[in-house]
């Protein structure tokens, strides 16, 4: 399956879907291609969590990326995604979190630190999700804590 993308420029925000999606049902591959690989807050620094979703009734599965200032525990954030996740017959694990430090008039984005409920997420595999999302932006990480 390859992957389309979609850009909405009003926000100067890019959405990746079809990415890593595999499996025997199509209707489950087109239900995850759906799900945006990335949404996070256009500007600050926030709280963000790495996340497996797949089919309930199959081997298709992909990670997404998910980040808000609104979130005060990284918990909050999946407590929002897990039951859109699963409206959509999908199953959520978190795989990890950390912070997001999102730059938009330097096109600069940092993913550092790590969350207490859930573990350091996979900083590489995030900044790359964000690279894809948002191109022309610089994205770093780091396993720095602040």
């Amino acid at each position: 399956m390859h992957g389309s993308i979609f850009t909405c420029a009003a926000e100067n925000h890019l959405s990746v879907f079809g990415a890593a999606v595999t499996g025997p049902s199509a209707t489950m591959a087109d239900t995850l291609a759906k799900v945006p690989d990335v949404e996070i807050d256009p500007e600050g620094t926030f709280k963000y969590i790495l996340l497996s979703i797949k089919s309930k009734d199959g081997d298709a599965f992909k990670h997404i990326v998910r980040g808000t200032k609104s979130a005060e525990y990284h918990n909050h954030i999946f407590e929002k995604v897990s039951p859109a996740m699963e409206a959509l017959g999908l199953e959520c694990k978190c795989l990890g979190g950390g912070k997001i430090e999102h730059n938009s008039s330097d096109k600069k984005i940092r993913v550092f630190g790590e969350s207490t409920a859930f573990g350091k997420a996979d900083h590489a595999e995030s900044a790359e999700k964000l690279k894809l999302a948002f191109s022309g932006y610089d994205v770093t990480w780091s396993d720095d804590k602040k």
